[in-house]
């Protein structure tokens, strides 16, 4: 796709965009320009709606009975559903629980539990910090599991996968670069030697079309606070292929995973299928909140999201090349729109400052240590007229150099 020329060219693709109606069930800040929908997504009435129902009606007035009477206690395994519809996922596969980090824990326990004889956790080198932290927890209670990591046991993570791998842990996109994974075809050579695999969809759910079942995945975890617009902290999710459901055992058994949570036996039973994942007490308004979120998702075709993704990404990158390419700046990850995620990640030596910067004036990416500049783009509320706005202020800050200003080098945080 070409860069267009002037701004009306691109607010022609704003009017013909089959999702533009999506922006008004969100809530935007007047002057703001966010593209850090990959680390919170936007807020939007219909989970405000949900939350104030769950306070001051079920919670208010029904109190306890609500559990029974607005349907508390099947939310985990219903949102799970919902949410499943959106990864490729056949009914009773997904369940709405806990974090990304807790849910990490569950899975790879339960993958070398069904590996008894293998010893082998691979990971990625560059993985989001807390695919690395859990999965090195995990294998600290387990005399013996070897952690192996891509980028630095090997440069490839197809030539880490051996016979003697019980599980590998992946993110479907890289939080940093946003490069994408070749599910199915991962998936496959993981299968090829009997080990398991779980992926990391944090920058994958809602950004773009996933098909669990299709590619044969075991596992697969991830937030719902970014492209799926829960809200802050709001529950993660696992996604468990049904085959495995028998042989699925993962260590904390709390009450709710129990086959009979109120018969108040002493000892644990496993519950069946997808419940067996959960742990203790959800959190129910943070879950009718993510009611609310997913809500909206069902108007939305994914193909059109993804197409959308890809205009809006080749544009920014397009334009910022031409336009601030002799600024230091440098495309970091995938130049083809079918090779990332939504979202583009440019590196400058000072690019704390540079983002500072853009933060002030209204357009808002992120920073990530030590010189990337990352900026998401979440097909539902922004816009191609958002794209060229910001890429004129990164140009004005660049030209006038405005991030060497004082105030830009406090290192305060940049989420």
């Amino acid at each position: 796709m070409r860069a267009p020329l002037d701004l009306a060219a691109v607010e022609a693709m704003d009017a013909a965009d089959p999702l533009r109606a999506m922006r008004d069930r969100f809530i935007l800040p007047e002057g703001v320009i966010y593209l850090d929908g990959n680390s919170l997504g936007a807020a939007a009435p219909a989970v405000f709606n949900e939350l104030e129902k769950a306070a001051t009606q079920e919670w208010a007035q029904d109190l306890i009975r609500a559990w029974n009477t607005a349907g508390w206690f099947d939310m985990p395994v219903a949102l799970g559903d919902q949410l499943g519809r959106l990864i490729g996922a056949a009914s009773g596969q997904t369940v709405v629980c806990d974090t990304t980090s807790i849910n990490i824990y569950k899975v790879l326990h339960a993958a070398l539990g069904m590996r008894p004889n293998r010893s082998v956790i691979v990971a990625e080198g560059d993985s989001f910090p807390t695919d690395l932290y859990m999965a090195e927890g995990v294998a600290s209670t387990r005399p013996g599991t070897v952690l192996r990591l891509e980028g630095v046991d090997a440069p490839n993570i197809e030539e880490l996968i051996d016979e003697r791998v019980a599980v590998i842990l992946v993110n479907h996109v890289n939080y940093k670069t946003g490069q994408l994974r070749d599910m199915a075809a991962l998936t496959c050579k993981a299968h090829q030697v009997g080990a398991l695999i779980v992926w990391d969809l944090c920058h994958t759910a809602g950004a773009l079309p996933v098909e669990l079942d299709a590619a044969n995945a075991d596992f697969a975890i991830g937030c719902t606070y970014k492209y799926l617009n829960g809200g802050p902290g709001a529950p993660a999710f696992i996604y468990a292929a049904k085959r495995h459901h028998d042989d699925v055992h993962q260590p904390l058994s709390g009450w709710w995973g129990h086959a009979r949570p109120f018969a108040f036996e002493q000892s644990y039973t496993a519950g069946s299928g997808i419940r067996r994942f959960l742990c203790g007490t959800q959190p129910v308004l943070s879950m009718r909140a993510l009611k609310g979120a997913l809500d909206i998702w069902d108007d939305v075709d994914m193909a059109a999201v993804r197409k959308k993704s890809i205009a809006l990404t080749d544009l920014f990158i397009q334009l910022v090349e031409a336009r601030c390419g002799a600024y230091g700046l440098e495309l970091e990850g995938p130049r083809d729109g079918n090779a990332r995620g939504s979202q583009v990640s440019f590196l400058h030596p000072h690019g704390y400052q540079v983002m500072r910067a853009l933060i002030e004036r209204g357009v808002i990416g992120d920073f990530r240590a030590p010189s990337t500049i990352r900026f998401g783009f979440t097909p539902l509320y922004v816009g191609y007229k958002d794209v060229w706005q910001a890429v004129e202020v990164l140009e004005d800050i660049l030209r006038s150099s405005t991030w060497q200003e004082a105030r830009f080098a406090v290192k305060t945080a940049v989420t």
